[in-house]
């Protein structure tokens, strides 16, 4: 009698509870069925798993919420029973084409939202936890082969031709405390014999995973906590080891406690799986790209000097390193994979080696990239084994068969390992990695186990010299002590040396001191530092992971003389601070440009033969190269070449593309370093030029030359802006690149053939007066570089675009320098303007027009004045200008 009353009870409170949540998923919100939209979404999708808010089910019914978090084994089987009666009457097969429902399949709940006090790691969870839903963080370490688990089996009796069906449960599986037998049938009751119809069974997917507590929440001295997570399912196989996870399951004993310690085993078992992409050094974030932030990016690379600039965003607050924060750049862009019509495989990935003295940074370069790389794996020599590196074969304690772990190589596939102290590594495991760092794959033939796998990753490595300290009275391969058919694998090699420079040491000095008294944003001196928590209360909910905010990158940083000591890129037009990009945007940069595939030009093709062809003449007659010179270091030229046309986001590999590669090349060989020339060879100028990146015509210029020291500058003595000419040895001629001056000039022609009567006019009396060579030079693309400042980019504002010629008492009031106070009376009118108006853009004629109404007569701002200016507020990343357009920021 009471344990029928009991039965008739809990029945009762069960489907009471099953009308409850199915109640909640018909909820409305603006007359919108939120729970049944997102359940038709899930079937077209040909999912298995609704996601739950927490939240709204806790202010829908917070006995119910609190109940499922408390005693999950009582409230979420009526709520999954809920959620398929739910999908099976909302299924409908006009709605949902080609997806057919049976009646045995099953749907589950996942769940987001805010846990509070059910947000545990591996460290704090406890007894008190058992039997209840909880959220847990950590970074899977091990996960077992994924295999199916019986859950239905069906047999068949032949003497009485009928079938037969038994159901499986376990601990892992149902909140049942009774489990099911684990044998098959072999007869029925009436001793009639059963064949197995393994073609009626039902499976589902069973795997095991060990999650590890975070390295950066274990308290410092103890070793980090794990936990076993069982995934069934559809979240099988969902993570792979490496990644940083958050799991929502219950927290479950699985007994055998009948030992001499009377301890259980424990497991998770999952319901939902999200990842830390945010926080997961082996797991590949990718940005969220924003039309704002490709505009930013194609803006950018248009600059003159943009190679520099992102180099020394890369880590600003290393002091020098120059080649080697370039060499990192080109590194984390990398060239052209590919794979030929026979198998064989050409690298994309370069490979950088630092050898040197301690204390030269090499260690922060390696932190520097694993921070900024969008998948990037750590380790060190002396810590990392051959098979730590590559992969390991080992058994697995439930089955007992073999399996592959991947090692640190494998799990960086397609990003970048970063080796620490890679001299100390013991050199049976060196060569361990030769295969990878060359074809990009692991081969494996032991304990029965062959196959191949992908590692297609740059090596990223530092070590110290075999005495400890660079000998400079020793060869470079007498310091290094590493073999040629491994040097030959990295693509650059830099000898960092510890030299002794009075004037160096002192800047060094000074950064270090004023690194040390840095205060952050918000302290006060002498304050201590608030440690930062990281323990997340909310679950799912992808918009607190700020890499995946759909949000526009801040281009320019602060600069901040206590961090930024790197830094060097400023404008010559001005005293100005440096600039500073930030790293969101630096990372959104590489990301972007990584997808170009630019294709060598003929040009460049032949100068790369030729730079080879040098290089092996150099290594006959100079002994201190770095690494040998092999047509591996052919296949280098092309790869930095590769990455650096990618900055620029070209579709073509040009001839400086070629020359800045050898420049790094032959600073890594023979540490050869190219010096400006001489001024003495450039002909005075009054007043430079400057176009919208703040580079003027003539550092552009001498940017070029840079790349080849037998070219000389002169200039023509005609009209401003006259277009300076390259000359060698005193003979007329053109500049390498003459793809890039030919479309100029069509674009110069085609604009002139659109361009006013009156404003042709101009342009033709200006190019008149430039095609005036003098002695040595040619008047080619002279009249190109004035066309931009002249184009108006809209096409209704062609009628009124006329030259301005600076007037005399321009010139007096401005002599190319443009005073503090003049600059602080420009930007606070400027300023009242963008704040009274708020609009996006304004064409420049029209801002400085708005700016010289706000002004008196004797104040008014002329054109070259106010050009300067907004170059000024330019660099301070107060505006953007972009052609005839500034843009607020």
């Amino acid at each position: 009698m009471d344990t029928t009353t009991q039965t008739t009870n809990t029945d009762f409170v069960f489907d009471e509870r099953v009308r409850t949540f199915q109640n909640f998923l018909d909820l409305r919100v603006n007359e919108i069925p939120v729970y049944i939209k997102e359940i038709q979404r899930m079937l077209k999708k040909e999912s298995k798993r609704l996601s739950i808010s927490i939240d709204e089910l806790r202010n829908y019914d917070s006995a119910f919420a609190t109940g499922l978090l408390d005693t999950p084994a009582e409230f979420l089987p009526p709520a999954l029973k809920a959620l398929n009666e739910t999908v099976h009457a909302v299924y409908s097969p006009v709605e949902t084409p080609g997806i057919t429902l049976a009646d045995d399949d099953e749907f589950y709940l996942s769940f987001v939202g805010s846990f509070g006090a059910y947000s545990v790691s591996p460290r704090t969870i406890n007894s008190s936890y058992l039997s209840k839903m909880v959220s847990i963080e950590g970074i899977i370490t091990k996960a077992s082969l994924v295999r199916p688990k019986i859950i239905k089996s069906v047999h068949y009796s032949e003497s009485k031709n009928y079938f037969s069906s038994r159901e499986y449960r376990d601990q892992t599986t149902s909140f049942n405390p009774i489990n099911s037998v684990v044998t098959y049938p072999t007869e029925d009751m009436d001793g009639n014999k059963l064949e197995i119809e393994y073609g009626y069974c039902k499976y589902k997917d069973h795997q095991v995973v060990t999650i590890q507590e975070l390295p950066e929440l274990a308290p410092p001295g103890q070793l980090p906590r794990s936990l076993d997570v069982i995934l069934d399912d559809d979240l099988a196989d969902c993570a792979k080891p490496g990644d940083r996870i958050q799991v929502i399951g219950v927290y479950r004993s699985l007994g055998g406690g009948l030992n001499d310690n009377g301890a259980f085993k424990v497991v998770i078992l999952a319901n939902s799986v999200y990842q830390l992409h945010a926080l997961s050094t082996s797991s590949r974030v990718t940005e969220n790209l924003t039309a704002k932030d490709i505009d930013n990016i194609v803006r950018l690379s248009r600059k003159k000097q943009v190679f520099q600039l992102l180099s020394e965003s890369l880590a600003p607050s290393i002091y020098g390193h120059t080649y080697i924060k370039q060499a990192v750049l080109l590194m984390l862009l990398g060239g052209n994979s590919k794979t030929l019509d026979n198998g064989a495989r050409l690298r994309g990935d370069i490979n950088i080696l630092m050898v040197g003295d301690p204390s030269t940074a090499k260690s922060q370069m390696l932190r520097f990239v694993l921070n900024t790389a969008p998948l990037a794996i750590t380790t060190t020599g002396r810590g990392s084994s051959g098979v730590g590196l590559t992969a390991a074969v080992t058994t697995d304690k439930e089955t007992g068969e073999r399996k592959l772990e991947a090692g640190a190589m494998v799990l960086a596939d397609q990003g970048i390992v970063c080796i620490d102290e890679f001299d100390k590594m013991n050199d049976v495991d060196r060569v361990a990695i030769h295969e990878v760092m060359e074809q990009q794959t692991i081969t494996i033939s032991k304990a029965g186990i062959h196959t191949s796998l992908n590692a297609r990753c740059a090596v990223f490595a530092a070590a110290n010299p075999v005495y400890g300290q660079y000998d400079t009275f020793k060869t470079p391969q007498q310091n290094i002590a590493l073999p040629d058919s491994l040097l030959s694998r990295f693509d650059l090699l830099f000898i960092v040396t510890d030299d002794i420079n009075d004037e160096r040491d002192r800047k060094i000095s000074e950064h270090v001191m004023n690194m040390h008294r840095y205060v952050p944003a918000g302290y006060a001196e002498g304050e201590p530092i608030r440690d930062k928590s990281n323990i997340r209360l909310a679950v799912g909910d992808l918009d607190l992971d700020e890499s995946h905010n759909d949000k526009t990158s801040k281009v320019f940083l602060k600069y901040n003389p206590s961090l930024h000591a790197g830094i060097s890129y400023i404008s010559k037009t001005g005293d100005v601070r440096p600039l500073v990009l930030t790293i969101p945007f630096l990372k959104k940069y590489v990301q972007y440009a990584k997808t170009k595939q630019p294709m060598l030009t003929e040009n460049a093709k032949n100068l790369i033969v030729d730079i080879y062809a040098s290089l092996r003449n150099d290594e006959n007659t100079k002994n201190n190269r770095t690494t040998p010179i092999t047509a591996r270091t052919l296949e280098t030229l092309i790869r930095l070449a590769t990455a650096h046309a990618k900055i620029k986001l070209s579709a073509t590999i040009t001839v400086k593309d070629v020359r800045i590669a050898e420049e790094l090349l032959r600073f890594s060989l023979f540490k050869e370093v190219k010096k400006k020339p001489s001024t003495t060879e450039k002909s005075p100028r009054k007043k430079r030029k400057t176009d919208e990146t703040g580079l003027s015509s003539d550092d552009e210029e001498e940017e070029d030359a840079e790349m080849d020291p037998d070219v000389k500058i002169t200039s023509s003595s005609t009209a401003p802006g006259a277009h300076r000419m390259q000359t060698r040895s005193g003979d007329v001629r053109i500049h390498e690149d003459t793809d890039d001056q030919v479309e100029s000039m069509r674009r110069g022609l085609e604009h002139l053939e659109t361009t006013p009567s009156r404003t042709r006019t101009a342009l033709t009396t200006q190019m008149q007066a430039a095609a005036a060579p003098t002695e040595g030079t040619m008047p080619i693309g002279t009249f190109v570089d004035t066309v931009p400042d002249l184009a108006p980019t809209d096409p209704s504002a062609q009628s009124t675009t006329t030259l301005q010629p600076v007037t005399a008492q321009e010139n007096a009031r401005f002599d190319g320098e443009l005073s503090d106070n003049r600059y602080q009376t420009f930007k606070k009118t400027l300023s009242t303007l963008l704040r009274n108006n708020k609009k996006d853009q304004y064409g420049i004629d029209e801002l400085i027009n708005m700016i010289n109404e706000q002004l008196p007569q004797e104040d008014k701002f002329g054109p070259a004045e106010s050009k300067a200016a907004l170059h000024l507020l330019e660099i301070g990343n107060i505006i953007m200008t972009s052609e005839n357009y500034v843009y607020p920021i």
